[in-house]
């Protein structure tokens, strides 16, 4: 049984940590803690040839890994400037192992539950087509929950693709993402929306209940452990107002449908895992 779940900061990226670890504390019998970013505490060479070591080279290159020098020193760089980083995809699998490695001693049986908010992109291998997909979370000791997953992660909608063609007929050309993205905004999560402490907070919980049950995802889509394969899946699972669903209701029993958000039942009316193909937007 986990008797404590602790959060670490993503302290780029908008999460507010101690809003999920406020959602979670009615849902779970555990003690939450809130801790700072978990690389703060652990740079080094060692740890940035790791990830410098899972590294993902293709979308269909199983090995993974660049060491070379200057590629140690920007993964160095960006252990102890976050900010700087971007636009690298990990074996999420592989940062997990480097990470527990660096769990307090005392922390690393069942009765605990690690979750750290990553400000990077991570992707699993999918032994059953070849290829490498972007993840949101990845389970495990510690669990990461990748907040640039939220948004590159699951499909977007297929009027995000309408449109890109629309206006691709019109100007001969591709408009920007960030065109596309403000004109079909209501669809999906752009980066650093206002949402999205409010989703991590289900993907968060997904965390703990696997390591608690072994069982990650939901079946139902308006379930807030639902494996969302989309934009408009998570959207309906993290943010529609409804809770879980009947069987997982009564696990956290404590759950209110109409307060289900991290600001109260009107956050959605305000307002308004998973995992994708490195070299696309569809999820599979």
């Amino acid at each position: 049984m986990v008797d404590h779940v602790a959060i670490y900061r993503a302290p780029t990226t908008v999460v507010d940590a101690d809003a999920v670890a406020a959602w979670l504390e009615p849902r779970l019998e555990a003690s939450i803690t809130v801790r700072e970013r978990f690389l703060d505490d652990v740079r080094g060479d060692e740890l940035a040839e790791r990830f410098a070591a899972a590294r993902i080279r293709g979308p269909r290159k199983r090995e993974t890994g660049n060491t070379m020098l200057g590629t140690v020193r920007y993964e160095k760089r960006a252990l102890e400037h976050p900010e700087r980083e971007g636009g690298v995809l990990y074996d999420g699998a592989q940062i997990a192992r480097a990470l527990n490695r660096e769990l307090p001693a005392d922390e690393r049986g069942l009765k605990w539950a690690h979750v750290v908010l990553l400000d990077r992109a991570l992707a699993t291998w999918g032994d059953h087509d070849g290829r490498w997909h972007k993840r949101v979370t990845v389970p495990g000791q510690p669990a990461l929950v990748s907040v640039p997953g939220l948004y590159e992660a699951p499909a977007k909608p297929k009027s995000y693709y309408q449109e890109q063609q629309r206006r691709a007929l019109v100007s001969g050309d591709v408009p920007p993402r960030e065109i596309l993205e403000r004109d079909v905004a209501d669809k999906f999560l752009l980066e650093d929306d206002p949402r999205t402490t409010d989703a991590i907070c289900g993907f968060v919980l997904q965390a703990a209940h696997y390591l608690e049950t072994g069982e990650p995802f939901c079946a139902e889509p308006t379930c807030r452990l639902y494996n969302a394969h989309t934009h408009e899946g998570v959207v309906r699972a993290q943010l529609s107002g409804t809770a879980f669903c009947a069987d997982h209701g009564a696990v956290y029993a404590n759950v209110n449908a109409e307060a289900d958000t991290v600001d109260g039942p009107d956050a959605d009316a305000e307002a308004d895992a998973t995992g994708a193909d490195v070299n696309t937007d569809t999820e599979e």
